[in-house]
């Protein structure tokens, strides 16, 4: 399984370091701590990611189907 600093997952997921910790401190990303460092598991992004597209959908579609 993979693992990402801060770093690595601000550039895998293409923003910046900031709006990584940012959603830490929100509890808006899976993540852990080994001490005071904060890590990621690449599986766990995926699927935190694939959750943001099925959720952003069904926004869509219900927004679709309110109008009528």
């Amino acid at each position: 399984m993979n693992r990402f600093t801060v770093k690595a997952a601000a550039e895998y997921l293409g923003v910046c370091e900031d709006t990584v910790y940012t959603m830490v401190r929100k509890k808006e990303i899976p993540h852990f701590r080994l001490r005071r460092r904060i890590m990621f598991s690449k599986e766990a992004i995926d699927n935190w990611i694939r959750e943001q597209e099925q959720n952003n959908v069904q926004d869509e579609q219900s927004m679709t189907l309110s109008y009528y």
